[in-house]
């Protein structure tokens, strides 16, 4: 899947704290913004793909929750 580059103005606080549970999580700083925003979207049911890759959760399962 190919990428787009957006930039991004984040708190000092908010990045910080990202980037440390990146680092619990093995994660670079990119992929766990993507991460939280992806499973953010799901939870509130605006995530509109068929399947999601983490977990294979479709969005009408994602709507149950």
């Amino acid at each position: 899947m190919k990428r787009k580059t957006y930039p991004l103005r984040i708190s000092p606080e908010i990045l910080e704290a990202m980037q440390r549970w990146a680092n619990d999580d093995l994660r670079s700083i990119n992929t766990q913004i993507e991460y939280v925003l992806r499973e953010s979207l799901i939870k509130a049911g605006r995530f509109k793909s068929q399947e999601v890759k983490s977990g294979a959760v479709t969005t009408q399962e994602a709507d149950q929750d």
